[in-house]
């Protein structure tokens, strides 16, 4: 098991955060990953692999202007 975004979820595989984050529907540009309270470069995404234990927190972008 895992945690994203402080719901614990199982590890049915061998997913590199990429793979997971394509397979949730994230868009990898539009978002920044802290895992295990340390911020993942995204050059990092593809070459890093989700462990048992890992907790990773997902950040969107949103877009605002001012009133």
């Amino acid at each position: 098991m895992f945690t994203v975004n402080g719901t614990k979820k199982e590890l049915p595989g061998v997913f590199s955060v990429k793979e997971y984050l394509e397979q949730n529907g994230y868009v990898i540009s539009q978002i920044a990953v802290e895992l295990n309270e340390e911020i993942l470069p995204k050059t990092e995404y593809v070459s890093t692999v989700l462990k048992d234990g890992d907790v990773m927190e997902i950040v969107s972008f949103m877009g605002g202007g001012s009133c």
